[in-house]
């Protein structure tokens, strides 16, 4: 049985969670222009990786609100618990992002705003 810390609660047993998949999927922006391929990778396609996984939960039980948690699918040991909306700090888990074939999607470009016109973008 795993031991979470919840960022809210403090530590909870894992019975109190539950997972909500990979965490750092971005969602493309309406006005997209993804093919239907791309927009099939996004929607249906996910990692599981043996090693450090990043991936959402929600503390059902509890506060019922939702953070990330970098776990290691192999030994299960938790090595980070962060806030939504933020990446990860430590080195494995930062490692685990940047490595991320998503990374490099059409998806993922199309969930950027475009650049204003006349602007050059950074």
């Amino acid at each position: 049985m795993l031991l979470i810390k919840c960022p809210f609660c403090g530590d909870r047993d894992e019975l109190e969670f539950s997972c909500g998949g990979e965490a750092h999927i971005a969602r493309p922006l309406a006005e997209n222009t993804l093919t239907d391929a791309e927009f099939a990778d996004y929607l249906f396609l996910r990692d599981n990786p043996k090693g450090v996984f990043l991936e959402r939960w929600i503390h059902t039980d509890g506060c019922r609100r939702w953070f990330n948690v970098a776990r290691d699918t192999v030994s299960h040991e938790i090595i980070e618990v962060y806030p939504m909306g933020e990446t990860p700090k430590t080195e494995a888990a930062k490692a685990a992002h940047k490595a991320s074939w998503r990374r490099q999607t059409a998806a993922e470009a199309a969930a950027k705003p475009a650049s204003p016109a006349g602007r050059s973008g950074s």
